[in-house]
């Protein structure tokens, strides 16, 4: 069986519980060959960079998630930059972008100035990506035009863009495919009420599509309300195959050449 490849998990839970060995000995058992542990703040960042170290199947991003940026968010950003000049050096950057399902409830005000914090944040890691040429991995909740227009002015090279967690429907993926950019899919494909996802991805096209598990959350069917672990990743994969009507081999070989491509893996 071809490998697989989990192109955004989150392996700090994993770690925190002592259990980070058997998840991936699980996950390589459903034929993951690779694992891209996405980094959200300060406190994932030097682990997943020894993760790497430590695990030729991992790599792994950095990057400031939108629910984690907070007022003095610029010290933590002046950090990322020297991932780069590690011997292991990210793979992306990332995740970055726009959360607006998690703002303050009740409290416009205080809404409106998290989100500006989200903008800001967001448009610096933009023009540092663009600055090191690297990929860039994107979270939009609620906020897909937004952060559209946020890639646009920013000048970043579209072909190194992919939209995380894609659960939009197809007319936001014909905004990514006219610009050059990615979405990824998780469980959620395999939800019963996610044509508009499915549709989505089948506009897209086998060639460009990539999987992740998102892990731990978004477990898919038939495991969806518990937690995801990458070993989840084959049953989104097999889900997936029958919806392209091809082969697990084969779907295995197109999604796992994009990944390595996008993320520019050995």
């Amino acid at each position: 069986m071809s490998g697989i490849v989990d192109t955004h998990t989150h392996l700090h839970s994993f770690a925190l519980k002592g259990v980070l060995e058997q998840t991936l000995e699980a996950a390589a058992e459903a034929g993951l060959r690779r694992l891209v542990t996405v980094g959200t703040d300060t406190d994932d960042w030097e682990l997943y960079a020894e993760m790497a170290s430590n695990y030729e199947q991992i790599d792994y991003t950095v990057g400031i998630h939108p629910c984690s940026v907070e007022a003095g968010w610029e010290k933590s950003f002046a950090q990322i930059e020297a991932f780069w000049a590690k011997d292991l050096k990210p793979v992306a950057l990332g995740e970055i972008g726009l959360d607006r399902f998690h703002l303050p409830k009740n409290d416009e005000e205080k809404a409106k100035q998290v989100f500006e914090l989200q903008v800001a944040a967001c448009e610096a890691q933009l023009q540092l990506a663009k600055k090191l040429d690297c990929p860039v991995v994107i979270h939009s909740r609620g906020a897909f035009e937004e952060s559209v227009k946020l890639i646009d002015a920013s000048g970043v090279d579209w072909s190194k863009v992919v939209f995380h967690c894609f659960s939009e429907g197809p007319g936001e993926m014909k905004q990514l495919l006219d610009r050059g950019g990615f979405g990824s899919f998780t469980g959620v494909i395999t939800f019963k009420n996610a044509e508009s996802v499915r549709e989505a991805a089948k506009l897209q096209g086998l060639d460009r599509l990539m999987i992740e598990t998102d892990a731990p959350y978004l477990a898919p069917m038939p495991k969806r309300g518990k937690p995801n672990e990458p070993a989840y990743l084959r049953y989104t994969a097999d889900y997936c195959a029958e919806l392209f009507g091809v082969s697990q081999e084969a779907f295995a070989e197109h999604t796992t050449a994009t990944a390595r491509a996008f993320y520019g893996l050995a």
